[in-house]
């Protein structure tokens, strides 16, 4: 066992082992069995090169055995910032079969990010492209191997500067290793499988230990829940390292069922409808903000979208209306609406449940040992169909995040449910209604944003004396950041002022403030502590009245 990772008490172990959901079965040996039994079928697609599950076979295999020549070990921790292409599921196969784990970060992170994942995982390797935008990635990684050397293999996909190494010759050129190398290595379904990023609301992400057993368990029972078949073909344009993308049930999940994968780095209304009518998909998967430009494109009518059958949301609320206007555009379709955490813990509307369940909730645990529980700030369950946190643990819900032990001793109740932070309620139906949240989290898009952490990068700049971020409603994102500041005296702000200082922090650019309110006090609750219910109701009255 690694240290620091919390593994799931010996008691609950052994029952999801006799229920059948653990398999003891590595991912290496559960994708093994997949891309055996699937060998000539069509897995991934990405733009105009086609993969059949022996390729991404064989080509992950080589991958990993290049991986193992270059000194990368079993259960050595590998930070992947790479945006969606085929590179990046072969690279994620083929670390599975070596036993290394992969740390889910966005090729949207920048220093601020990739140090401390680096720092908390102790990381051996990042995998990252050489440009995002305008951003070119060597400098940092160099600085991030300078400061951290347990970080010795940097690996670009693109041209390899010096002293790096290219991921696309690491996957091209012939093993110097048997493949009985690969086969030598033992690796135990308990181990993590990938470090997943928690939304968490004290500064930079958690890490989530995701095992084996427990992230396969994760997919294949979502696969069914989604109408998954071998049949199924699923467009990824959301990030694929999201835990949404890769596993709910995302390319594990349809690759254990031996359906295709087309993944794309455009989300541009016509560029999916061109791969949706080429390709025939079936299934996509957005959060509400993509759905909404797709059904507001004046492109919607120009493609053949027949095909679609289930548009998968998650990431953030969505509005009745929302699923209403796409099924008359798509007749076809169901907008299946769900609730999940790269924490472990998922909720899906069925398939089948009846229309007004689906349009007024977010569905209900896909495992039948999920456990739930709703309680109050006294930590009492609260009556059915009353507001409460959910609080969860089940075969594939975590037991604590990686090696930060005071944030779990928080957010874990002592008999091991996760404390969410979301508020819920029970429907009649069985089914659950999110009603919002008590993490200081801002949610633009489905990307979670620490105010905290923002909060405190803010804080060091010289002009101000305090400050509040809040989450303000957006028609397209959900919401964005709002950055309430009390100037220090005689001193004065604006926004691009306070954007450049923020972008010397080297943050991920989603969570640059994308308002600024100047204040001379902030409103206080009854406690004495800053009112944030009350900042949001001033910006959104602002809003209005801008808009009016």
């Amino acid at each position: 066992m690694i240290e620091g990772v919390v593994p799931f008490p010996p008691e609950f172990a052994q029952r999801y082992r006799e229920k059948g959901y653990w398999r003891d079965l590595s991912l290496r040996e559960e994708f093994d069995v997949a891309l055996r039994k699937f060998a000539p079928r069509v897995l991934m697609v990405d733009g105009e090169r086609h993969y059949t599950y022996a390729e991404v076979d064989r080509l992950s295999g080589r991958l990993a055995l290049n991986l193992l020549a270059l000194g990368l070990r079993p259960l050595d921790a590998v930070v992947l910032t790479l945006p969606n292409v085929a590179e990046f599921v072969i690279l994620y196969f083929a670390l599975q079969k070596l036993g290394a784990i992969p740390i889910a970060a966005l090729a949207t992170h920048r220093y601020a990010e990739v140090s401390q994942f680096v720092r908390i995982a102790g990381a051996a390797a990042c995998v990252y492209p050489e440009a995002q935008g305008d951003f070119r990635f060597a400098p940092t990684i160099r600085r991030v191997q300078e400061e951290l050397p347990c970080m010795k293999f940097p690996i670009v996909l693109g041209n390899a500067g010096p002293g790096e190494h290219s991921l696309t010759a690491l996957i091209e050129q012939e093993a110097s290793l048997p493949g009985s190398a690969l086969e030598r290595i033992v690796l135990d379904p308990a181990d993590p499988c990938i470090y997943q990023l928690s939304g968490g609301t004290t500064g930079i992400p958690k890490l989530i230990p995701r095992t084996h057993n427990d992230y396969a368990y994760n997919s294949r029972t979502a696969a069914p829940v989604c109408g998954v078949t071998a049949d199924s073909v699923l467009l990824l344009v959301i990030p694929i390292a999201h835990n949404l993308a890769l596993a709910c049930p995302g390319i594990q999940g349809y690759a254990f069922t031996g359906g295709k994968v087309v993944v794309s780095a455009s989300a541009r209304p016509q560029d999916m409808f061109a791969l949706i009518q080429k390709h025939r998909v079936t299934h996509i998967k957005v959060v509400p903000a993509l759905l909404i430009r797709l059904i507001s494109s004046p492109e919607i009518g120009n493609y053949d979208l027949s095909s679609l059958k289930v548009i998968q949301s998650g990431g953030q609320r969505m509005q009745p209306e929302v699923r209403l206007r796409t099924k008359q555009l798509i007749p076809g379709v169901t907008v299946q609406e769900n609730f999940g955490m790269s924490e472990g813990m998922l909720f899906f509307v069925r398939l089948d449940d009846p229309d007004e369940v689906m349009l007024e909730t977010c569905g209900r645990p896909i495992s039948p040992d999920d456990e739930v529980r709703l309680v109050d700030d006294e930590g009492r369950e609260v009556a059915p169909g009353e507001a409460g946190e959910l609080t969860c643990r089940g075969a594939y819900t975590l037991r604590g995040y990686l090696r930060v032990p005071e944030y779990n001793a928080k957010q874990f109740t002592p008999d091991g449910f996760y404390r969410s932070g979301d508020l819920m309620r029970l429907h009649p139906s069985g089914n659950y209604v999110v009603e919002g949240r008590r993490k200081d989290l801002i949610n633009r898009g489905g990307e979670k944003i620490s105010a905290e952490e923002i909060e405190n990068l803010i804080l060091m700049h010289p002009a101000v004396q305090d400050v509040a971020c809040v989450a303000m409603p957006d028609a397209k994102l959900g919401e964005k950041t709002c950055a309430c500041v009390i100037p220090r005296a005689g001193r004065t702000l604006t926004l691009k002022e306070l954007v450049e200082f923020l972008a010397t922090k080297e943050i991920a650019r989603f969570k640059l403030p994308e308002r600024l309110e100047l204040m001379n006090e902030f409103p206080s609750s009854t406690f004495g502590k800053v009112s944030k219910k009350s900042l949001v109701e001033m910006v959104s009255n602002k809003l209005e009245k801008e808009r009016a």
